[in-house]
């Protein structure tokens, strides 16, 4: 993977958010949603990102879009970094990259037609004339499984896996070269998940297309990924290849994760020792000492109390942070 085309790299990636001010109007006191992550992205490439709700996952892809400006760090795309560009200076970086967002409803325009939406990027980007951008649209539409002749219609017309869909073509209507798809099954019907899931890997066969997946779903997130980080309070503690973080995982927090994986077999599911986190999640708020799991870790010592983990390469290409793994 290393000597392929990296389409994104992010090193060090900070994202605070202020919570209290003191009496000057100085800001005192930082919610830190994402505190250091760093990965890349090659050229066709999937990374599937998981952890619970609020560690941070959907921060990160919102920075990486630029509709957050970083804290810190950088977010290189062609080698370029872009963290700290003005809107102007972005313009051009946003036509290579989009992202699917979690709500197809609430992400489409309610007074606009499909058309429309799928239209407007090519619109901002000056892609193209009227007719190429109306064949455009079809075209799109027809890739997504939906009929050329929905460009009319408005999104409250549609169902959910319809108006994601819809989201898709629009996400591929300026050509990008990466997506951030973020969680974009979680609020659809399970028959519905595996065929947008399909349609995203035929897309990316088909476009050579890089994602950063988003999800609570592991299941989906080990069939669609190549590689898999796992977040946890704004960090990365676990990162490796799909089938062997499932295989072999590392860290405390990603066997509990993966334990909790159904299985579709009742007399396996029965047997299947399931790992239950107990414990305490420390505030994001404020600076916190040591690592970050040690309050729900049976393994943690005064070490990990004390001393921050970082995340090293245990094993070829399996990077996790935790002090019992050195």
């Amino acid at each position: 993977m290393e000597n392929k085309e990296k389409v994104i790299e992010v090193k060090n990636l900070k994202m605070y958010f202020p919570v209290q001010k003191n009496i000057l109007g100085k800001v005192n006191l930082y919610l830190r949603a994402v505190n250091g992550v760093s990965f890349y992205i090659n050229k066709g490439e999937t990374l599937g990102l998981v952890g619970e709700s609020g560690c941070g996952k959907t921060t990160v892809g919102r920075c990486i879009t630029r509709l957050y400006t970083p804290t810190s760090g950088e977010i290189i795309m062609n080698g370029k970094d872009i963290a700290n560009l003005d809107n102007k200076e972005m313009q051009p970086f946003r036509k290579k990259m989009h992202m699917i967002f979690q709500d197809p409803f609430a992400s489409l325009n309610p007074r606009m037609t499909v058309g429309e939406i799928i239209l407007e990027p090519m619109h901002s980007h000056n892609i193209g004339d009227v007719k190429t951008r109306k064949d455009r649209v079809k075209d799109l539409l027809g890739m997504v499984g939906l009929n050329p002749d929905f460009a009319s219609r408005f999104p409250h017309e549609f169902s959910g896996g319809q108006r994601q869909r819809i989201g898709i073509a629009r996400s591929l209507s300026a050509n990008p070269e990466f997506i951030v798809c973020d969680e974009p099954i979680s609020a659809l019907d399970v028959s519905i998940q595996a065929q947008v899931v399909n349609l995203l890997d035929d897309l990316q066969k088909e476009f050579g297309l890089a994602y950063l997946f988003i999800a609570h779903d592991l299941s989906m997130v080990k069939y669609i990924s190549d590689r898999v980080g796992v977040m946890y309070l704004g960090k990365i503690v676990e990162m490796a290849d799909s089938d062997e973080l499932y295989a072999n995982p590392l860290h405390p927090y990603t066997k509990a994760l993966i334990s909790a994986i159904p299985i579709p077999d009742p007399d396996l599911e029965m047997e299947k020792k399931r790992i239950i986190l107990k414990g305490e999640i420390p505030s994001p708020i404020g600076v916190q000492k040591g690592c970050s799991f040690k309050t729900r870790c049976t393994l943690a010592t005064e070490e990990c109390r004390l001393k921050e983990p970082e995340l090293v390469e245990i094993k070829s290409g399996h990077y996790a942070a935790c002090h019992k793994l050195k």
